[in-house]
């Protein structure tokens, strides 16, 4: 498996960023996929998930300000960002679902595989 993410910069309060994850060495089109942050000093919070069946899953800090899509044919997946805060500075890792028996960092049932790309919400 191997996720390369991309999209990161220093943005300031209420502006947008999109996030890209691409994909390689497994199935995409058939595998959720997930976004995860770790802010400073903080363990890695889920974000937002897509299902192979389309539906959809956000925490509600993010709800109505970030969109997350895939595109199997380019076997990648986004992260649009929108309405951005301070509260939304972090590492943003591209996620999926961690191999059967085996558990992500704090018992996530999500296990990043990339390096991450940083986002900076500041003015």
């Amino acid at each position: 498996v191997h996720l390369v993410e991309s999209g990161g910069g220093l943005v300031q309060p209420g502006g947008s960023l999109r996030l890209s994850c691409a994909a390689s060495s497994f199935s995409f089109s058939t595998s959720a996929m997930s976004w995860a942050r770790r802010a400073p000093g903080k363990g890695l919070e889920l974000v937002s998930a897509i299902y192979p069946d389309g539906s959809l899953y956000y925490i509600d800090s993010v709800k109505g300000r970030f969109t997350i899509s895939r595109d199997n044919a380019k076997n990648t997946a986004y992260l649009q960002m929108n309405s951005l805060k301070s509260e939304d500075t972090a590492v943003y890792y591209c996620a999926i679902p961690c191999p059967k028996g085996t558990q992500g960092e704090g018992g996530s049932t999500w296990c990043p595989q990339g390096q991450g790309t940083q986002v900076t919400v500041s003015a």
